[in-house]
């Protein structure tokens, strides 16, 4: 039996720094993989919306986070994040917790994985 491995602590460690900065971010940050569901939600995101991360994550954003009239034009700004083609200040309803209706200043963002495949999208509001 012949074992090979890696040393992967450095990476960890950088995913981890990774992901506390998106998540004491000054701006909602939220991201979806690529079948829409939930898989990055910041405590600002939280804050805008009254939602936990675990109350959305493996939720689909679009069907159950925008707007009826917003669905389309939401959906196809992802689809085009998700074939390179990113979006800035794109404005778009979410609905809240509570069930009121905020407005986001988005701009959409593809997301890569450690081997340069596309992962997902990763949203930043104002």
């Amino acid at each position: 039996v012949v074992g090979i491995g890696q040393d992967i602590t450095a990476r960890i460690a950088k995913e981890q720094e990774y992901s506390r900065l998106i998540d004491t971010a000054n701006a909602p940050i939220f991201g979806i993989d690529l079948n829409g569901l939930v898989n990055v939600w910041n405590r600002n995101a939280s804050k805008l919306t009254g939602f936990a991360s675990e109350e959305v994550m493996g939720r689909n954003l679009v069907n159950e986070f925008i707007t009826e009239d917003y669905k389309e034009r939401v959906q196809d700004v992802f689809t085009k994040a998700l074939n390179c083609e990113e979006t800035a200040n794109f404005e778009f309803p979410l609905v809240t917790k509570a069930g009121v209706r905020v407005e986001v200043l988005l701009n959409a963002t593809t997301r890569r994985d450690e081997h340069n495949r596309i992962s997902g999208v990763v949203g930043i509001g104002q």
